[in-house]
């Protein structure tokens, strides 16, 4: 067996660091260059799936824009002369047929944009136009439970506003006061509480004029309290 110097002893015991540093080096090198490529791939999924809402939110704008044009259109009298370019119809309820298949193709289309959400709300107040309350609240209903709270809060408000037109007052209360607890910034509370007063009026005066009085207290200076003074003022009694 040869005997190894202490000089060489030192010698391989330094190339092997020197080899473990290299590996470790190249470890190191593979590791970042993983996670760097991670990074990437998932830098571009977001930047495509931003790309794609983006995308997703235009074509749903523009096909909500449409459809509006055609709830707001000309209903031509006859020999009345129309704008060029502008849709137009002969009678009310073309116009609002037309609305809702727009609406309601946006709406399929798109059901995840707020454009797509707010074409199923104006499909709804188009059925309820053309007196389709069974469809109207359908429509509202899809919205309710789509999640944007904000727009399940209008379809809410209208859902009772269809209640209270199909002789359902006690339905219509129920869910104004749900709203009345959980306002919206497109619901606002003293919007909500006109309407239920509204309603109560005709099951439970005292209990409208309760609601009246606390608007006008909550609300000074308000249109709604001065909506709620107004009717305050007109009642034929307050007892």
């Amino acid at each position: 067996m040869a005997h190894i110097s202490r000089k060489e002893l030192k010698q391989d015991r330094f190339r092997e660091s020197l080899e473990h540093g290299a590996e470790a080096v190249v470890s190191h090198k593979q590791f970042t260059t993983l996670v760097i490529g991670l990074a990437v791939v998932i830098a571009l999924g977001m930047f495509g799936w931003k790309l794609y809402k983006d995308r997703q939110d235009v074509r749903a704008s523009a096909a909500l824009d449409d459809a509006m044009k055609a709830y707001n259109a000309q209903v031509r009298a006859p020999g009345e002369p129309v704008e060029p370019g502008e849709p137009n119809y002969a009678d009310d309820n073309t116009r609002l047929q037309d609305a809702t298949r727009k609406f309601d193709e946006a709406a399929t289309k798109y059901p995840r944009t707020n454009a797509g959400r707010l074409a199923r709300y104006y499909e709804a107040l188009s059925l309820e136009e053309m007196g389709r309350y069974n469809q109207a609240i359908e429509s509202l209903r899809k919205i309710e439970n789509s999640g944007d709270q904000e727009v399940a809060g209008l379809a809410r408000f209208q859902m009772a506003e269809v209640y209270a037109r199909t002789g359902k007052p006690d339905e219509a209360i129920k869910l104004l006061r749900q709203l009345a607890e959980h306002p919206t910034v497109l619901v606002p509370k003293p919007v909500v509480l006109l309407a239920l007063a509204a309603q109560l009026q005709k099951t439970s005066l005292k209990d409208a004029v309760t609601i009246y009085n606390q608007i006008t207290k909550d609300y000074p200076g308000s249109a709604a309290s001065e909506k709620a003074q107004r009717v305050l003022d007109e009642l034929p009694s307050k007892s």
